[in-house]
């Protein structure tokens, strides 16, 4: 069963702003250090995004 979540609004003013604005500074810093494109960033967010999805079932046929 897949239960919906929300964050709180003291945790969307707290540490989940928190969390975003320093994701986006260590993209930044990466941008900065490495002159990479804003699409090597979005991949490799996407890997870390695939770390925290839940495993999807193969259809089996």
């Amino acid at each position: 069963m897949n239960n919906q979540y929300s964050f709180s609004n003291d945790q969307m003013n707290g540490i989940v702003e928190d969390t975003y604005v320093k994701i986006i500074k260590e993209c930044e810093n990466l941008k900065k250090n490495t002159n990479c494109p804003n699409e090597q960033v979005v991949a490799l967010l996407s890997v870390i995004a695939s770390n925290f999805a839940n495993p999807t079932k193969k259809n089996e046929n």
